[in-house]
């Protein structure tokens, strides 16, 4: 039969994965603060007017990009991955961007105009 595993091992060695969960939920709680505080950000940018209509999306795309790229990078423990799923990640931006200029030549059709 197999013998539970013996839990009465060195204390220390608890303490320091307590220790190492800590600095990990510190830093979550600290993500989560900046990301209310551009939260809070962009609801007073909404109400300020930035010359066009243009211009007040790409200032709300700016700060959901940036809040976006921070929840991939702790969150989706992104900031920690290999090459690989940089590669990956770079490929599948590169048909995002593709698939909205498609998008953008059907709704304004340069060819017609």
């Amino acid at each position: 039969m197999n013998n539970p595993p013996d839990i009465s091992q060195d204390p220390a060695e608890h303490e320091e994965y307590a220790h190492g969960v800590h600095q990990h939920v510190m830093r979550y709680v600290m993500v989560g603060v900046t990301l209310l505080v551009f939260t809070a950000l962009t609801v007073a940018l909404s109400y300020v007017n930035f010359g066009t209509a243009k211009a007040n999306i790409v200032v709300a795309m700016l700060v959901a990009t940036f809040k976006a790229g921070l929840v991939a990078a702790i969150f989706m423990h992104l900031a920690a991955e290999k090459r690989l799923i940089y590669r990956v990640l770079i490929f599948t931006a590169f048909f995002v961007l593709g698939l909205f200029f498609l998008t953008y030549l059907a709704w304004y059709n340069p060819i017609v105009r």
